[in-house]
């Protein structure tokens, strides 16, 4: 491992982490693709590393890309490459992930993020070894291992459309699935105090004089949503607080916000009452406008007042959301683009109104 952090998520006796060691070490000696599971926090890229690490690629490349930071076009760029002249300003060519990863692992994390193009490539290169550049009419060969990883459920998004079931079937050889912290309670102070040792390190402290029973109490009640990474930043906060005090840590920094003082209120600025931004969650300034299915607006008759507004406006999100579901043939990711949003953003929209089985 090359750095601290990639070790820390290893810490611990939890029977849940001692299962996900063990079959790391089994399947790590193959040259098959693996599916890593779980959370925000929980260590998705650093059991990659293992797996890595543990295999005969040991001392080959290990190269990695989060899928979720790239656009299309870019994304496709970064994993096969392009050659000169491909689009305007690629001057040369460029070797993707997958050509800098030859003989070695590559690992993609946020997968579920990808486009069904991407997601058609990487069939190719799963099934055959092989690919384009993008612009290039050359056939490059590539002998990678597959790490992905993601932190929703695959299966279901394949079936609602939204994820290739075959390219699933191909990356799928072996799941491994990440307890998140709160099912290894035994680790928290373990982990916790290695966290604190290391930045009373940082801080040259002369020691850490541990936790009090209630600020162990604290970090044990706790429900880490954010997972180890949330504790380790909990953790180094609080110590770094009660640096000056050369005593135990009597309190758990768990929220950075906490304060009498902080604002309450949403302040809207100008810009953003005028121009709303074209990555915002959408609210339905004018309720009256429907979608219909060639994606044109309609408008309704004139209402008679009074009426309930909020209401009114959450039945006018309702029927939009059906009549656009219905027109992108009930697939997500075309509904999302019917409608200007991002995939994420309609399925917060369809989980607040209760369709996302719908």
């Amino acid at each position: 491992m090359t750095n601290q952090f990639q070790q820390d998520n290893l810490i611990g006796q939890s029977n849940a982490l001692l299962e996900v060691l063990e079959h790391i070490s089994q399947v790590a000696p193959l040259s098959k693709p693996v599916l890593i599971i779980g959370e925000r926090g929980t260590g998705k890229e650093l059991i990659a590393e293992r797996l890595h690490y543990l295999s005969k690629r040991w001392d080959q490349s290990f190269i990695k890309l989060n899928c979720s930071s790239l656009s299309e076009n870019l994304l496709e760029s970064e994993l096969f490459g392009h050659d000169a002249g491909a689009f305007t300003g690629a001057n040369k060519k460029h070797e993707g992930r997958f050509e800098r990863a030859d003989g070695g692992t590559l690992f993609l994390d946020e997968l579920a993020n990808t486009s069904g193009l991407i997601q058609e490539k990487l069939l190719r290169v799963i099934e055959y070894g092989e690919f384009e550049r993008v612009g290039g009419s050359k056939t490059v060969q590539t002998d990678v291992r597959l790490i992905c990883a993601a932190n929703e459920d695959l299966p279901s998004l394949a079936e609602a459309g939204e994820f290739r079931p075959d390219l699933l079937d191909r990356l799928a050889f072996d799941v491994i699935t990440l307890p998140p912290l709160r099912h290894r309670a035994e680790d928290i102070m373990p982990l916790a105090e290695y966290f604190a040792v290391g930045m009373a390190r940082q801080l040259k402290l002369e020691l850490f004089e541990g936790f009090s029973s209630a600020a162990s109490r604290q970090l044990m009640e706790y429900h880490w949503p954010g997972n180890i990474r949330e504790l380790k930043n909990v953790v180094e906060r609080s110590v770094y607080r009660n640096a000056d005090t050369n005593a135990a840590i009597e309190q758990i920094i768990i929220d950075p916000f906490a304060s009498p003082y902080r604002p309450t209120k949403r302040v809207k600025t100008k810009e953003r009452q005028q121009t709303p931004s074209s990555d915002a969650k959408p609210s339905v300034a004018d309720c009256n406008t429907v979608v219909s299915a060639n994606n044109g607006p309609q408008t309704e008759a004139s209402l008679s007042f009074p009426i309930d507004f909020k209401t009114h406006c959450e039945q006018g999100e309702v029927r939009i959301l059906k009549q656009a579901l219905e027109a992108g043939q009930f697939n997500q990711k075309k509904t999302a683009e019917l409608l200007g949003l991002s995939y994420h953003q309609l399925r917060g929209i369809l989980k607040k109104y209760n369709l996302l089985d719908k």
